[in-house]
């Protein structure tokens, strides 16, 4: 007799290192439009309600938790308390960075501003908190630049920009050093808003510029869905790009209609296919890092519980279909025929260059019209995705 299956759970657990922005759960569902639509719960409460559904982990702003103001026996206060509920719900503290966007001294930048004095109080604030994320024992402190852009582009050369927000990330990243600091830098990318054009809007201009930091070993990219999809790019692309260069420590997962404003909806709710090939390239890669739900409840919820239950359980159901994919014999068998047709030989060639390689492969006959004719089967291999997605096979 055929035994029943047991139905995979999408229960999360804690050895699937998921964990929000704290600033999402805080989130009151107001818009440029309406007014809040729920009540306010303090960043403690945040904290303490995610570890309360078994959170693995947790991000925050330097003032999600304390005022701006806040006088430093202040911030010690609060800074105890989330160690109290750290250490009785188990959460931990996976990542940090700093406001430096609400106030209205960022309003032209941070690190990039033309006023000294206010770059000057960035890297403070950033300094202040980079401290309290390694007490806390946040191992990714990142970097997004809200305020680092520009609306009138005459009135700021791009050029002396960068050299500005380079200056500030080698201080910051050699205060690091000389605390001893187990941590890492991460820079965010978003392509626009609130800016009109902000710098370093994608991956590849980030991973450009951690090339040109003293520091390069100690900075990576952590790369969110909504603001790839801003800029109409494939967030699949963005996530591998970081994943081959060795820079993706960290991710910002959510939902996105690519060319809009940053709507942060839920992970994977506006194109189920395109969260299925991240979650499935981020197994496939075996990806150890945070899975980081950065998004905000929609403004209809009196409270953010349901829509934290909801992200977990997402992912894990796009991770099951991802197994499933990757089980499939037609699918894994459509795959293999694309990579075997053409010869390993050819593949080997291409290399690691050597003279007689280059000697043979320029002497080499080849029949393009022969080549043209290969069979590929790409509608097959997006059909079979397809029905596997949707439960048809």
């Amino acid at each position: 007799m055929a035994t029943k299956q047991s139905k995979p759970s999408l229960k999360p657990r804690r050895r699937d290192k998921f964990a929000f922005g704290i600033w999402c759960v805080m989130n009151q569902g107001a818009d440029p439009f309406g007014v809040a639509t729920r009540p306010q719960i303090t960043g403690l409460e945040a904290v303490k309600g995610l570890g309360k559904r078994g959170v693995y982990g947790f991000e925050y702003h330097d003032n999600d938790l304390w005022p701006l103001k806040a006088s430093a026996a202040k911030q010690r206060a609060v800074v105890k308390d989330v160690k109290r509920i750290m250490r009785t719900t188990g959460i931990r503290c996976t990542a940090a960075t700093t406001n430096l966007f609400t106030h209205p001294a960022f309003k032209d930048g941070a690190f990039t501003s033309h006023d000294p004095k206010v770059r000057a109080y960035a890297v403070q604030k950033a300094m202040v908190n980079i401290d309290v994320a390694a007490e806390l024992g946040a191992r990714v402190y990142i970097f997004w630049g809200g305020r680092e852009g520009a609306d009138v582009d005459i009135a700021k050369d791009p050029v002396e920009a960068l050299k500005r927000f380079r200056d500030c990330i080698n201080f910051l990243s050699e205060y690091v050093l000389e605390q001893k600091h187990r941590m890492v830098f991460s820079i965010e990318p978003k392509p626009n808003e609130p800016r009109s054009d902000t710098y370093l809007p994608t991956a590849g201009h980030a991973l450009a510029m951690i090339a040109t930091l003293d520091h390069p070993e100690m900075v990576g990219v952590n790369p969110e869905t909504a603001h790839i999809k801003m800029a109409g790019l494939n967030p699949l692309h963005e996530f591998a790009q970081c994943l081959e260069a060795g820079k993706l420590v960290d991710i910002h997962l959510n939902g996105q209609k690519p060319l809009r404003y940053d709507q942060d909806m839920s992970f994977g709710c506006d194109n189920p296919k395109e969260a299925l090939l991240v979650v499935k390239l981020l197994k496939d890669y075996a990806y150890a890092g945070t899975k980081t739900f950065d998004a905000h409840p929609y403004r209809t919820e009196a409270d953010p519980w349901d829509f934290v239950e909801r992200c977990m359980r997402a992912y894990k159901a796009y991770e099951i279909k991802a197994e499933q994919a990757d089980a499939d014999a037609t699918l894994c068998r459509m795959l293999e025929q694309l990579e075997r047709t053409g010869g390993a030989s050819w593949a080997r060639l291409l290399g690691a260059y050597s003279a007689a390689g280059a000697e043979k492969l320029r002497k080499a006959k080849f029949n393009p019209d022969k080549l043209a004719k290969r069979k590929l089967l790409y509608e097959q291999i997006d059909q079979r995705l397809t029905e596997i997605l949707l439960g048809l096979v």
